[in-house]
């Protein structure tokens, strides 16, 4: 059926916000999305009736309880594991990276060697090399072709040796929009004896994710990209996780994911993530979908997809006739998602972004935190990009205003 645009833009509140009686055109989708007013109800409802503390009880700590419960079981649905302790919810992607990192190297000895993709953001990039430092690692890296753009098996098998210990590895570039192979590549990796740990902060916004059929070692996520609230969240294998030095306080609990819990939950934001994959599931009735939990994320994802394509097919053939300007990545919408940046001859890409922004074009510009990658394609350091990043929100008219935007800025 039809894609209900008019109805999701309803649940949004923020898309009918105006500066001075300028509209927003929100393209900055790659650093953070707009929340849905299931996520915001469910926020402001934890803090009228459910603000209190956890393991005793009264009635509201008991709800909290069950909410914790209920939230790390509803990500085992959305990201495709049956085990709910598989799940951890963390303040984000970057912190939760950082204390899986301090304890899986616990597990190696100097000499052992770890493999890191020029494709990544920093937040899996920078534990991973703190780490190796710590521990007397050799750290190898692993190019991404750039005609393809991304990373090709025949570029990693060569890497892989008897010491190999992990993998870090990205779904999809949060710079160039390509997205990898990461089920070809785990299996590659894992034959060889090694870990991978995937970042999949970019795909989830854009795909659903099986982690069963990925057969990743962890994977980790950030709501805040997917219409929800700032958190993070890592997936690990069971076996993984319950094999790890935890660092935790000598009286937490040792249950999983309770042992990687550090300190109080943001529970007000859990009870927001919990609204996100309340939309969703929404979202997926009104396009007629029906089912279990996981057949309602599948059907919302399926849509959003579609229509995501459909404007990224727009915006790409708008970028790509305009003269002077060089995508920096895929043409095509072939193994990438809606992340688009590009450079221009003349323009900076900060000049750009200012523009754009006084014009109501939301956007971002620099590195975007892919440093490896904007040094792997030679990017002024100082400038980098312009990114824009289509959410499933967007209109076909709000496409069009912005590539007039970016056409008027560029031909000046």
């Amino acid at each position: 059926m039809t894609f209900p645009i008019e109805a999701v833009r309803a649940q949004f509140p923020s898309l009918a916000t105006t500066d001075e009686g300028l509209r927003r055109i929100y393209l900055d989708n790659a650093a953070g999305t707009q929340v849905p007013r299931h996520t915001i109800e469910r926020i402001v409802d934890f803090f009228h009736r459910f603000n209190s503390n956890t393991g005793v009880f009264n009635p509201t700590s008991v709800a909290v309880d069950a909410l914790y419960d209920e939230a790390v079981q509803a990500m085992a649905d959305f990201l495709g594991t049956p085990d709910s302790g598989e799940v951890l919810i963390g303040a984000n992607m970057t912190t939760l990276t950082y204390q899986l990192s301090r304890s899986l190297g616990h597990q190696f000895a100097p000499g052992d060697e770890i493999i890191i993709s020029r494709m990544e953001h920093e937040g899996n990039v920078s534990p991973w090399l703190q780490m190796a430092e710590d521990n007397d690692l050799v750290v190898k890296w692993l190019e991404f072709d750039r005609d393809s753009w991304r990373v090709e098996p025949e570029l990693l098998a060569p890497l892989l040796t008897e010491r190999t210990r992990l993998m870090a590895l990205n779904y999809a570039s949060n710079l160039t929009g390509g997205v990898n192979d990461v089920k070809a590549l785990t299996k590659l990796a894992q034959d060889a004896g090694a870990m991978v740990y995937v970042d999949a902060v970019q795909y989830a916004s854009h795909r659903l994710i099986d982690v069963k059929d990925l057969n990743c070692d962890f994977l980790a996520c950030s709501p805040y990209k997917f219409y929800g609230p700032h958190l993070g969240v890592v997936y690990g294998k069971r076996e993984r996780l319950e094999s790890l030095h935890a660092y935790k306080l000598r009286c937490a609990s040792e249950e999983l994911p309770f042992r990687f819990s550090l300190g109080t939950p943001a529970f007000e934001l859990i009870a927001g993530l919990m609204g996100t994959l309340d939309y969703f599931q929404w979202l997926a009735r009104e396009v007629g979908v029906s089912g279990d939990r996981r057949r309602l994320f599948q059907g919302a994802y399926a849509a959003m997809g579609d229509h995501e394509d459909a404007l990224s097919e727009e915006l790409l053939a708008g970028l790509t006739a305009i003269p002077g300007l060089t995508m920096q990545g895929a043409r095509t919408l072939t193994h990438r998602v809606a992340t688009f940046s590009f450079t221009h001859e003349k323009h900076p890409a900060s000049a750009v972004a200012r523009e754009l922004s006084a014009a109501g074009v939301y956007c971002h510009w620099g590195d975007n935190y892919a440093f490896e990658v904007a040094r792997a394609l030679a990017l002024d350091p100082h400038e980098g990009v312009l990114r824009l990043g289509v959410g499933h929100y967007n209109t076909s008219d709000e496409i069009n205003e912005a590539l007039r935007a970016i056409e008027g800025v560029l031909s000046a």
